[in-house]
């Protein structure tokens, strides 16, 4: 069965969740998956590459795709559902699926913060060169086909444990700068959002605050049942990430609900369903 309303492509993994919550599917496999079904392509796949940013050297850097690769497999992908259901019904469902972008992050916390590789930027200037890169993004899924774009904001970077142990002192404190750097970028991508609404046609791009949401929950934790904000649940939640996550480090915290993040750069799963569900109830996020 089509299902060209209930359909979402992410350009990320950390809102897989968003797919579940919205009642499209359980899970939403990677489009490189070697196991990929009819259903699979016709009911939404994932882009991301772990690691990704806007910034096309922030994935050389760890040596993962690019956006631009993304957009390869996209056009890729567009013709393997014209091979299965035809022209007709193919550009139906791209028009009408919901694209989920999660970006920046990385490029701000660690390409710009981390490494010394575009420090010839000031930080305002950096931050126009992402909104650069981004709005590029957004108008090459334009261009083939998406109308209906969410981006999701910069997060709190300086209250990530990782970059709390990278530049939070001894005692590993929230990083106001990188904070205010995360602030910046959010306003000049929320005016560029607004821009291209006006300017392409019969697009809907939606700004998603989740850097608001998010800094609630590190501050106020007890309101949502928290413990723990300063360190990932993963080994000593100091450091590790993703694949150095595992059990040869050292297992990870007994009950992964009393923290807020999973590692040093991800929340749980409790706390991406906090978030998710915000977001849907402020934005009125829905593919039906």
């Amino acid at each position: 069965m089509v299902r060209t309303k209930r359909n979402i492509c992410l350009a990320d993994t950390e809102f897989i969740y968003a797919a579940s919550l919205l009642g499209i599917k359980d899970y939403v496999p990677a489009y490189l998956g070697t196991n990929l079904t009819e259903h699979d392509l016709l009911t939404g796949v994932s882009f991301a590459s772990g690691g990704a940013g806007y910034d096309p050297l922030t994935s050389e850097l760890v040596q993962v795709l690019t956006m631009d690769d993304q957009i390869k497999m996209f056009k890729e992908y567009k013709q393997k559902i014209k091979a299965i259901v035809g022209e007709k019904t193919a550009e139906e469902i791209i028009s009408k699926s919901l694209y989920v972008v999660v970006s920046g992050a990385t490029d701000l916390a660690n390409t710009y913060f981390t490494t010394p590789f575009r420090r010839n930027y000031d930080l305002s200037s950096y931050v126009q060169l992402l909104v650069q890169f981004a709005s590029k993004f957004y108008q090459d899924l334009y261009n083939l086909g998406a109308r209906r774009i969410s981006v999701t904001s910069m997060p709190p970077i300086g209250s990530l444990p990782s970059q709390r142990t990278n530049a939070g002192g001894i005692e590993r404190n929230t990083v106001p700068l990188y904070n205010q750097a995360a602030v910046m970028y959010n306003s000049e991508l929320l005016k560029e959002t607004q821009r291209l609404n006006k300017t392409l046609h019969s697009v809907s791009i939606v700004f998603q605050d989740s850097y608001t949401p998010i800094l609630d929950m590190a501050q106020r934790p007890s309101a949502y049942g928290f413990e723990v904000t300063d360190r990932g649940c993963c080994g000593t939640g100091i450091f590790e990430i993703t694949l150095l996550c595992n059990s040869y480090t050292s297992e990870p915290c007994k009950d992964p609900s009393k923290f807020l993040f999973w590692d040093t750069f991800h929340l749980t799963e409790k706390g991406y369903t906090i978030l998710i569900n915000e977001l849907v109830a402020r934005y009125g996020l829905n593919v039906g």
